[in-house]
């Protein structure tokens, strides 16, 4: 066991990332970052995830000293498109039938910045998720069983969605937005 991280600030509003860090059993705070998340016009997936990642913990350092900040950016990419955060329920179920019966990419960028040694550290996991063919009613019955609309690709793998899912290759918490490995190895690094 590495000695505990002081002042570490989770840059994000995701419960699920909040549980997860609190896995590694470290204490730490909230700060939300404020920033616009739209993809630039010909990000590609990769290049996105690292960007946003970057700027939450850019953004939360702007209003803190002395911490070291952990942000984290996930996205579904299918055919190299990024599927988000649905729109609506028609968005939803949209993201799902495409999923429908196909193998997807799940990214998640993780940063590290630790104000008082001024470095900060980055890494990137990729998780590939397989999907069951899922009927049109399977689908709606899902989007209106659970709240899909803060998720990205419009599932949650720790919910009712793991009955779609027959294997996935990769990180588990990391579909679930926060790779936990690699969030360990980043800060016994930081």
């Amino acid at each position: 066991m590495v000695e505990m991280v002081q002042s570490l600030v989770l840059a994000s509003q995701s419960p699920r990332r909040k549980e997860l860090l609190e896995i590694l059993g470290m204490p730490f705070s909230i700060v939300a970052p404020a920033i616009d998340e739209a993809p630039h016009a010909a990000e590609v997936p990769r290049q996105y995830v690292v960007r946003v990642a970057r700027e939450k913990a850019m953004e939360v350092a702007s209003r803190l000293t002395r911490s070291v900040i952990l942000s984290a950016d996930t996205v579904v990419t299918l055919d190299g498109e990024i599927l988000g955060k649905p729109v609506d329920r028609a968005d939803a179920v949209r993201m799902l039938t495409r999923l429908s019966g196909r193998q997807h990419q799940v990214l998640t960028a993780v940063c590290v910045m630790d104000q008082r040694r001024e470095l900060t550290r980055e890494g990137i996991e990729e998780t590939a998720v397989w999907f069951s063919p899922i009927t049109i009613a399977d689908i709606e019955a899902y989007v209106d069983r659970e709240n899909v609309m803060d998720k990205a690709g419009a599932y949650a793998i720790q919910g009712f969605a793991s009955v779609f899912i027959p294997r996935i290759a990769g990180s588990y918490s990391n579909v679930m937005g926060l790779p936990l490995a690699l969030v360990y190895d980043l800060l016994v690094k930081a």
